[in-house]
């Protein structure tokens, strides 16, 4: 016989296909079966046609196409005989799903074998039609499968429940045909009928909301009465797995209760007694009974309350973290992480259990635990369980440092009960594994310690004494150096020590040892040693005999390959050299930094700032449309050079800002001259001298505040809607104009630079809500230099926090803010916030091109 024809067994196909070497050979092996079996089929041969559906369907499975022989299939199933419609209802199933158009020839097959007088050819089409059928055969077909749920056969009954399953899926508008039957089924003492139509019953619960409360309702005690006999049935050898009569019924039984007890009191309290007896009498351990301890928990984590019942399934959960199969472990930690919203108490009483899980060998179980610890902190317990993290990071694997340090540094953030623990447990984990923190771990560090004033001579000292011993974490060495090179002097001196302390005695050169080993460190980065620079510029002030060591540790870093730390060092110690009476002011201790703003940012409730080309921000509140670069670039970075005029759109943006007119001198009409000598006011008033009338200079100012920890105010987008009301004036000469500085300019010509203190009052802005007032002077010989008052004061009934106020001048002009008077602007007026500026214009009397 040809190797390669027709008649070819099956078996001797594998043969030849296992016994090619190459890809190539097993190629073309089956190219030439394939040939042959087109032959086969093109000859129309019934003889053979069973045996090339069957090798197509090997060839299949190795992944060749074989969609020429998909006809081969439905004449199989249009035979008449029992092995025919086998082979063909297999490879129907096999080589084509519901996709194929090809599929809706075999319909009205599929239904003349559902109504077959032999059981087993109707069995063959309920398999098939469970496992292939599209929607339109659902629809046509249900009718029959329908009949089939009360068949007297019962594994036709079982197909056909099976067959439903997916007939619903496919069309659930067909649900409610199938309500009574399935109510019916579930009456069954056969244990393969009766779990098909519970899993039908659950299926039918969840694609229709009138099933789920018939069967609450009606079956309800019905499936808890099977439960009950399942569970207390005697041995039955054909259903023990484990000494456990039918675990796979009680595990479908457990679930259907779920969804019929979740949101129904009285369905719960039906199920609770069998719940219970499910609970205490199953044995756990076989892992059978383990797998029905489980779906029972989640069962009664599931429905309406009960607090002896949870507590029944969480001590369950218990018990699974004592067990040593790791899977048993791992789903009970998973189950307790949900189990904490429903009754964090009950869960509370394991947590010595599952801390030793923190410490286990197995990754996932590590990982999940040290979830569920974070979710167990609250603020009675944060101070032992971070001690018992805290201790574990000495011997946990370098792997597991990084999930275990950013856990332990969230809960310390989150539920530090002062700020002296705080600080303590930063630097114990710093200490312990400062290379696997983030920076914005170090960061809220220094936030804090700047805060906390009573502290910060404990806190530098403390980070002194960690550095000794723990100099190789770098984020360690960073928080360390920072502190140093702020509070030196307190490190030397001893100011504030703690009762808690012990006596620390730390020399000048001791201080600069410490900066001098970590600048020098070969494992430190640019950050730090750029950091490093900064503090020993930083100590030449505040340790004056050391002035010239420090110079000599700058000096090292002059011929730095690094440009960043070469610029640093150069003019560090040109500082330090050449510019002593300045020293001292460009070495002042940073300001408080706001710990609300910081905290806020990482949490992504502060806007972002909007970054300009030349590096200003804008702060924009969230939903405001980002303006266009040009026009910001041209607002906040006004060249002095030469420059041609600006596009219509970045004037307009300015004069709508400033409300002043940027139009050339040549396009303006003679009655615009009041227009001009507002502008000359405005010049007058920061100090840019007498430029002529082209001239223009412009600055942003921004004042935000969080209404009761709101949103915050930001009046540049008001000011841009040019809706505030017009400014009053009022001058020492007791005329009174109108200077609006920020919504149109006077006509009124510009103050003298002479006439003293006290120059002008301006109230810049106005609303219902909040009201600016500046008021600006002049030192005699001085006229450079304008001083600015700013009062603020609330109109409205609601208090205002978090006050701050910020502005931008050109890059011709210096601002210096002092510390606002208060932080919190009282409601209704009762009360106000003044803060002083200092403007010094550096190109005063000169002529400026602005644009």
């Amino acid at each position: 016989m040809n190797p390669f024809s027709s008649g070819t067994r099956l078996r001797d196909m594998i043969r030849a296909i296992r016994a090619s070497k190459t890809a190539a050979e097993e190629r073309a092996v089956v190219r030439k079966e394939c040939a042959a079996i087109r032959a086969s089929i093109s000859e129309n041969d019934p003889d053979y046609r069973h045996r090339n559906l069957a090798k197509l369907m090997f060839i299949h499975m190795l992944g060749y196409p074989t969609h020429f022989g998909q006809m081969e299939c439905l004449k199989l199933i249009a035979s008449p005989g029992f092995p025919e419609k086998r082979i063909g209802y297999l490879g129907l199933m096999l080589l084509l799903d519901e996709r194929q158009e090809v599929l809706m020839l075999v319909t009205n097959s599929i239904k003349q074998d559902l109504n077959h007088t032999n059981q087993y050819i109707v069995g063959l089409a309920l398999c098939a039609l469970g496992n292939i059928c599209s929607a339109e055969m659902a629809r046509d077909l249900a009718p029959e499968v329908e009949r089939l749920l009360q068949f007297r056969d019962p594994n036709i009954r079982k197909k056909a429940a099976l067959c439903s399953i997916r007939i619903i899926k496919k069309v659930p508008d067909l649900a409610e045909n199938f309500v009574n039957p399935v109510a019916a089924l579930l009456k069954e003492k056969h244990h393969g009928v009766l779990i098909t139509g519970v899993q039908l019953c659950s299926d039918l619960c969840k694609v229709s909301t009138e099933a789920l409360e018939y069967f609450r309702k009606k079956c309800t005690d019905g499936l808890v009465k099977v439960l009950k006999d399942v569970a207390n049935s005697p041995y039955a050898p054909e259903y023990d797995i484990s000494g456990i009569t039918d675990p796979f019924l009680h595990i479908r039984l457990l679930k259907v209760l779920r969804v019929l007890g979740q949101g129904d009191a009285d369905a719960s309290d039906s199920m609770n007694d069998i719940l219970a007896q499910v609970a205490t009498k199953t044995e756990s351990n076989k892992n059978a009974g383990n797998a029905i301890l489980y779906e029972c928990v989640e069962t009664i984590m599931s429905i309406e309350d009960n607090g002896g019942l949870r507590v029944l399934a969480i001590n369950i959960l218990g018990r699974f973290l004592s067990n040593r199969d790791n899977n048993i472990r791992y789903v009970a930690l998973n189950m307790l992480m949900k189990a904490i919203a429903v009754d964090s108490q009950a869960v509370q009483r394991h947590r010595a259990t599952i801390l030793e899980c923190v410490k286990d060998s197995d990754p996932s179980i590590r990982k999940r635990a040290l979830d569920l610890v974070y979710l167990l902190i609250n603020d009675s317990n944060v101070k032992p369980l971070t001690k018992e993290l805290t201790e574990h990071l000495e011997v946990s694997d370098p792997e597991f440092k990084g999930d275990l340090t950013a856990k332990i540094c969230s809960i310390v953030e989150k539920f530090s009960p002062e700020k002296i623990w705080y600080i303590d447990q930063m630097l114990k984990v710093l200490s312990e594994a400062g290379n696997y923190v983030k920076d914005e771990v170090w960061h809220a560090l220094i936030v804090v310690i700047t805060n906390a004033s009573d502290l910060h001579g404990y806190a530098v000292r403390s980070l002194y004494r960690a550095v000794q011993t723990a100099g190789e974490q770098e984020t360690l060495v960073r928080a360390a150096v920072w502190c140093i090179g702020e509070y030196g002097e307190m490190l030397v001196s001893n100011v504030g020590r703690l009762d808690i302390e012990e006596h620390l005695t730390v020399t000048e050169s001791d201080a600069l040892d410490v900066v001098e080993t970590s600048i020098k460190s070969h494992s430190c980065d640019l950050i730090t040693r750029a950091m490093c620079l900064i503090a020993l510029l930083k100590l030449s002030s505040r340790f004056p005999s050391c002035s010239q060591r420090i110079n000599d540790i700058i000096g090292q870093y002059k011929g730095s390959f690094v440009l960043e730390l070469q610029q640093r060092a150069i003019e560090f110690n040109s500082i330090i050299e050449r510019h002593q009476n300045m020293r001292s002011s460009l070495a002042e201790r940073m300001p408080v930094l706001d710990e609300a703003t910081f905290s806020g940012r990482r949490a992504g409730s502060v806007p972002a700032a909007v970054s300009t080309s030349k590096g200003v921000s804008v702060n924009l509140p969230n939903g405001a449309a980002k303006p266009s670069i040009a026009p910001v670039a041209d607002l906040l970075d006004l060249s002095l050079d030469d420059a041609p005029a600006p596009s219509s759109s970045g004037g307009e943006f300015l004069q709508d800002l400033l409300g002043v007119n940027l139009t050339p001198v040549s396009l303006q009409s003679d009655t615009n001259q009041g227009q001009r000598s507002g502008t000359d006011a405005l010049l007058d008033l920061l100090s840019i001298g007498t430029p002529p009338a082209q001239n223009s200079s412009s600055t942003a100012q921004m004042l935000s505040s969080n209404i009761d920890n709101k949103s915050p105010l930001d009046i540049l987008d008001r000011l841009s809607t040019r809706s505030a009301p017009s400014a009053q004036v009022s001058s020492t000469g007791g005329n009174s104009s109108m200077l609006d500085l920020l919504n149109g300019l006077p006509s009124s010509p510009p103050m003298s630079e002479g006439s003293g203190a006290g120059h002008s009052s301006v109230t810049a802005f106005e609303s219902s809500s909040l009201k600016l007032t500046f008021n600006w002077s002049k030192q005699p010989g001085n006229p450079q230099t304008t001083l600015i008052e700013g009062s603020f004061t609330n109109k409205s009934q609601d208090v205002f926090t978090d006050f701050i106020f910020q502005a931008a001048v050109p890059k011709f002009l210096q601002l210096q803010l002092d510390p606002a008077s208060g932080n919190t602007l009282p409601a209704s007026g009762n009360g106000s916030i003044t803060q002083k500026l200092r403007v010094t214009n550096s190109q005063h009397g000169k002529f400026i091109q602005l644009f």
